[in-house]
């Protein structure tokens, strides 16, 4: 078979199977509007999206990523032509950072001061059983992180699609195409799917403590494992660790927490790499997995919580 068809032929795989995660990612949305308006858990989860996006935090939140967004496109980098590969770099973290604080601050206020304020024995006490409690605090969560990553998305896609033509200007470039520009913009759609990865994990993660603890811990509990999540994994694998004990329980921690370094693709982006979308495949079934662990603790966690 000549290059050329083998080419055509990885294409139209390659097509295909992010029409299957596209697919996929549209089955997801359609399965938490079904959830919402079908089950009793659902009335819960809308609750917890409406009282997410009316709290002051979300739009100062999403005001402030907004405006390090826009600052990051004009400000230069003095990176030598390596302007918008640091604009993606740095947009990517402002959007996993600030979401991040959402879906915790949403799990802090929306389980942990509900069991205290007593507001939870009041649902409680309706038809709605402990486990249906916590599956809607949850996907309530999971749809507020939606509502605020869009807007943040779409606008960091445009504004690196006229990053592309400015820094092309200002060089006295030749103007990229359309095509071209699109694709350099397409390329990041991945690393924003793997941070809504990251972050819904994170928030089931939050969820399961905060039946337990309160807000602070939470907080300081969640980003700690955020931080561990991503350097164990680093200090394993390279080896750094010589001491027998601390590499027994640097793997051990490795093993129970997430490993959130597997849905960092910084290095993709910084050399302008595609991300296979078998790779986005088996990180949605991986955090899936999580997900689910979590979310069953926080059942045995809650299941003798008394809220009296």
């Amino acid at each position: 078979m000549s290059p050329q068809l083998l080419f055509a032929a990885a294409e139209s795989g390659a097509s295909l199977q992010w029409g299957l995660v596209i697919a996929v990612g549209l089955g997801f949305l359609g399965a938490l509007l079904a959830h919402a308006y079908l089950t009793k858990s659902g009335i819960i989860a809308r609750a917890t999206t409406k009282e997410a996006i009316r709290q002051p935090v979300f739009l100062l939140a999403m005001t402030i990523a907004m405006v390090l967004l826009l600052v990051n496109t004009v400000l230069p980098f003095f990176s030598l032509g390596e302007d918008v590969k640091m604009l993606k770099d740095c947009g990517l973290a402002t959007i996993l950072i600030s979401s991040l604080l959402i879906a915790i601050w949403t799990a802090s206020t929306s389980v942990a001061d509900e069991i205290e304020g007593k507001t939870a024995m009041t649902l409680l006490s309706k038809p709605i059983n402990r486990r249906q409690f916590v599956v809607g605090k949850y996907l309530g969560i999971v749809q507020a992180v939606l509502i605020y990553m869009l807007p943040l998305a779409l606008l960091f896609l445009a504004l690196i699609y006229y990053k592309v033509g400015y820094d092309a200007k200002e060089g006295s470039q030749e103007a990229p195409s359309h095509a071209e520009r699109w694709a350099i913009m397409i390329q990041v759609v991945p690393g924003l799917a793997l941070i809504f990865l990251e972050v819904i994990v994170l928030a089931a993660i939050s969820v399961a403590i905060s039946t337990r603890l309160p807000m602070v811990v939470n907080l300081t509990a969640s980003f700690a494992i955020f931080v561990i999540g991503h350097l164990t994994p680093v200090l394993v694998q390279a080896g750094v660790v010589k001491i027998e004990f601390v590499e027994f329980m640097a793997r051990l921690i490795a093993t129970i927490l997430p490993t959130l370094e597997l849905l960092n693709i910084s290095a993709a982006v910084a050399t302008e790499s595609a991300v296979p979308p078998v790779y986005v495949a088996f990180s949605a079934l991986y955090c899936l997995a999580y997900c689910v662990a979590a979310i069953l603790l926080a059942f045995i966690l809650f299941e003798d919580r008394d809220l009296a």
